[in-house]
């Protein structure tokens, strides 16, 4: 039996290739920890960061014949992490459970009361900025819902518009929130819009 330890990963990808199961676990150990803590950061939960560790190495295995074409592990690794989280975020974000279980995710890892301070102070930055792109009526039905707590029908009466308008509104609106955090604040605009944008 071969001790893989010792072997670089270039060799141990090509001893995967030939289905060295051996290898393989040498190289999951090897690279676990920093790829775990990655997703982690992103997710703020530790059985979704676990999960999707599982997931990035299985490709790995499943994909072995073409893994000596990997130039750069710690990169591809990255690389298929990075894609794996943003595809379970995006699939969050249409599921109201996992949306809970992110939130509590993030709710348990900011345990220091500054940090959940300098979190919501973010939050109303990002919120701030992505209200200045809509139009002035969306950017107030918008408001007297998520600040005012009017619903559809209470709106309608106030700015004297249609029920299905200000439902149309909103829902653009929402929409135009969650395009802007997500292409303008990269990762953490996503987790954002998720989490406050998909009610």
């Amino acid at each position: 039996m071969h001790n893989y330890h010792s072997y670089a990963d270039p060799a141990l990808l090509q001893q995967i290739a030939q289905g060295e199961q051996a290898a393989f676990n040498i190289l999951f150990e090897r690279h676990r920890a920093k790829l775990y803590d990655y997703l982690f950061d992103i997710t703020k939960s530790r059985e979704i960061a676990e999960e999707l560790l599982m997931d990035v190495f299985l490709k790995i295995w499943y994909g072995r014949e073409l893994a000596p074409q990997i130039q750069n592990v710690d990169a591809f690794l990255a690389r298929i992490a990075r894609n794996k989280a943003i595809n379970f975020l995006t699939t969050t974000a249409r599921r109201k459970h996992l949306q809970k279980l992110v939130a509590y995710g993030m709710a348990e890892h900011v345990e220091n009361p500054a940090e959940q301070v300098l979190a919501e102070k973010e939050y109303q930055q990002f919120l701030r900025e992505a209200l200045d792109q809509l139009s002035p009526q969306r950017r107030l039905v918008f408001t007297l819902s998520r600040e005012q707590g009017m619903n559809h029908s209470e709106i309608a009466s106030t700015l004297q518009l249609s029920r299905q308008t200000v439902k149309n509104h909103m829902t653009e609106a929402l929409k135009s929130i969650r395009e802007f955090l997500v292409t303008q604040k990269g990762q953490h605009g996503l987790l954002v819009a998720i989490l406050f944008f998909t009610k």
